[in-house]
């Protein structure tokens, strides 16, 4: 279950090529930080240890040469008196203490200094050690010119020298040494041995930072092609997935223009079968008014055919296409007057009925400053027509008054048609707002017939498409207080 919700909150999303390649971006950048990181933290360890070896190693060879000297020394004691031999063989052996040292890459000064009568002695040969002994060392001085920077060392840390006897050293340029090691023959201080020493272990650190280097290499070029590898597969498939999506997303195209066509072909067909019936009226009316005809009403009887005819003509006009062109229902070459429409309607079509009298009656409040508008007047008659038909059939009442009111308000240029009657008035479920926000009265097969037919739900349809989605009209229904319902159509002009 757990893994199901994963999957299905996952699927959620989709990543693009875009998303791969920031993720590998990002990646690749946070492996080379990483890797700067390390090398820094590398290094830093590297220079730490090889300061803190460089110090230990310099320590470890003082001690070892002054142990070597202090053993040299204390042989002198023992013997007093010695051979000229002896004295030349324990010159030598401290000559190649001393340059056995020096010898060395990181051996850069050596010498004693030895404090006899408040007289420092420098020695750093074996012939002065030997006059040393005998007494004829010149003690040192600071016109000497040599050794002037151990001496100043070790006058600034005599007095500790003396008093803790242990090794002291300081670090010049980070990694030259200079070491004062107390040298006390048989326990007893003489002084010190001071040596300068630069031990060199970059070739260690060089090393183990290529080796490093090497390693980070392989491993960064390493997860580099992984994800490029990764990158191209993903690229792939999401490439292969676009191509689905396009082609799904054509198919689902063309099914919503077919879907679209059938609509309109729908909506065109109950249309027209809706209209049949009124065409077949209006023709008797025809017939009729032909008939009727004489030298006393043919003036009337001809404007009332033609406008008949004209009904005709553009229902059979509808008939041709579904989808009729704009500039057929609004244009600015329209200028109809719906005072004059609604009076034709009423007069012409629902007062010609025979029941009229025993089915309803009808009261035009008409405002004489109605403005024209560029609507086909025959558009007009289709969208009120239904309307007031609406009043007649669901009225449920034997005797019920239709009220068609027009008004004009100059301050808002709003032009207002109200058809209200006296039925029963409509059923609350249907001015509740459905699917877009439109009262299902509006919308396709809502009746308000209370018994249901082939051909209930229609006419506020229709009337509805033309006046809204044609004509940019505001169409509105309501139950009133006193009884019975009002449609409100408003028109902006």
């Amino acid at each position: 279950m757990l893994k199901e919700k994963i999957s299905h909150k996952i699927s959620k999303y989709r990543f693009e090529i875009k998303h791969i390649t920031i993720l590998f971006t990002v990646l690749i950048l946070f492996q080379v930080i990483l890797t700067f990181v390390q090398r820094t933290s590398l290094s830093g360890f590297l220079d730490e240890t090889q300061s803190w070896y460089q110090k230990h190693s310099a320590e470890r060879l003082a001690i070892i040469t002054s142990a070597s000297l202090e053993l040299l020394f204390e042989n002198l004691f023992v013997q007093r008196s010695l051979s000229d031999f002896e004295e030349r063989k324990i010159i030598t052996s401290f000559n190649v203490i001393f340059k056995q040292q020096l010898i060395q890459q990181s051996v850069q000064d050596i010498c004693l200094i030895l404090v006899k009568n408040h007289r420092l002695y420098v020695i750093d040969t074996g012939q002065k050690l030997h006059k040393y002994f005998v007494g004829t060392l010149e003690p040192y001085t600071p016109q000497s010119g040599t050794h002037t920077e151990s001496i100043e060392f070790f006058l600034s840390m005599k007095e500790r020298m003396k008093a803790s006897e242990v090794i002291h050293s300081k670090v010049m340029n980070h990694d030259t040494f200079d070491l004062l090691v107390p040298f006390v023959p048989d326990g007893e201080y003489l002084g010190v041995m001071y040596m300068r020493i630069k031990p060199d272990f970059g070739f260690l650190t060089e090393e183990v930072s290529a080796n490093y280097n090497r390693v980070a290499i392989i491993y960064t070029t390493l997860i580099f092609i992984g994800l490029i590898a990764i990158f191209l597969v993903s690229s792939q498939a999401v490439k292969e997935r676009n191509e689905a999506q396009q082609k799904f997303f054509k198919e689902h195209e063309e099914n919503l223009k077919k879907e679209i066509r059938l609509e309109k072909e729908h909506l065109f067909t109950k249309r027209i079968y809706h209209t049949h019936h009124k065409a077949e009226k209006i023709m008797g009316f025809i017939k009729e008014d032909v008939r009727g005809m004489n030298t006393g009403n043919l003036d009337t009887m001809r404007s009332r055919v033609i406008t008949y005819s004209n009904f005709i003509s553009r229902i059979i006009y509808d008939m041709k296409w579904y989808d009729q062109e704009i500039n057929t229902i609004i244009n600015p070459m329209f200028h109809t007057d719906i005072n004059k429409v609604i009076e034709f309607i009423v007069n012409n079509i629902f007062l010609r009925l025979s029941s009229k009298n025993e089915m309803f009656r009808i009261e035009l409040l008409l405002d004489e400053h109605l403005p024209h508008v560029h609507v086909n007047e025959y558009i007009v008659w289709e969208i009120i027509e239904p309307i007031i038909q609406n009043s007649i059939d669901h009225g449920n009442k034997k005797e019920i008054t239709i009220w068609i009111k027009t008004e004009y308000h100059e301050l808002t240029k709003q032009t207002r048609i109200m058809i209200a009657d006296s039925g029963v008035g409509i059923r609350p479920e249907l001015l509740e707002k459905g699917e877009g926000g439109i009262k299902k009265i509006f919308m396709e097969n809502e009746s308000t017939k209370t018994i249901e037919g082939a051909n209930s739900g229609y006419g506020c349809y229709i009337s509805y498409q033309m006046a809204v989605c044609r004509c940019g009209w505001k169409i509105d229904a309501e139950n009133l207080e006193e009884g019975g319902c009002q449609f409100t159509f408003i028109i902006q002009n």
